[in-house]
């Protein structure tokens, strides 16, 4: 697996956080207090110095990279999981543009902008879920990455086809996520990504228990990927 491409884009997109956070600095100062978290109606519920809410999403995005760099070193799948290099790469890099786009709308706020924070998060993770579907048929069994449930993780026939199942449907969810963010209607919003999570959580695990049950050469949760 390359991650030599994720890491210089993941360097780009840190860069352009830190700038953006001394942009909101020379807005407001390193001492004003600031909105760092927001409820699901899009108002502001949590504050913060600025130096720590303008700071923080960039130190996040950068464990991030860190995490994505481990995952690879200590899966106990890895071949798989270097198969699914390409999925993995854009999974990786969709997640870390999301993280730019919250960053940027954050500062923004903090800096007095009138910033429609949900519907801008909700729409970026509209999209994270239509780069996810679109990449999920091509993810090899693993531990870490893909729909992990018991029985896609012991029957490669689950895997596959709970991940062709569930790929469409991320899909067609975040095509709706993105669309209902662009109503400004929170309310059908938040109605959309509850529908649409846990939809997701319940199909894949009762449709991969079943497909599951049909396969024989389904193994125990230790076998070997």
């Amino acid at each position: 697996m390359n991650l030599r491409s994720l890491y210089r884009l993941a360097a780009v997109i840190i860069v352009l956080q830190v700038l953006v956070s001394l942009w909101g600095f020379a807005q407001v100062g390193l001492t004003a207090t600031v909105p760092i978290h927001w409820n699901a109606a899009g108002e502001p519920n949590g504050y913060a110095p600025s130096w720590l809410g303008f700071l923080v999403t960039p130190v996040i995005t950068a464990a991030m990279v860190a995490l994505f760099a481990i995952i690879p070193r200590i899966e106990p799948r890895r071949e798989n999981l270097l198969k699914s290099g390409s999925a993995y790469v854009t999974v990786a890099l969709a997640t870390l543009v999301l993280m730019l786009l919250v960053h940027v709308a954050a500062v923004a706020a903090g800096a007095g902008y009138d910033v429609p924070i949900a519907p801008i998060v909700g729409g970026g993770v509209g999209l994270l879920f239509v780069a996810l579907g679109n990449v999920m048929t091509t993810v090899r069994s693993n531990f870490m990455f893909g729909v992990r449930t018991p029985w896609t993780l012991t029957s490669d026939l689950a895997w596959d086809k709970t991940h062709r199942l569930i790929g469409r449907l991320w899909v067609v969810g975040g095509v709706a996520m993105f669309l209902s963010s662009l109503l400004g209607r929170t309310d059908v919003l938040v109605a959309v990504i509850l529908v649409f999570v846990i939809g997701s959580m319940v199909l894949a695990f009762g449709y991969s228990y079943s497909v599951w049950r049909s396969d024989p050469s389904r193994r125990s949760l230790g076998g070997d990927g």
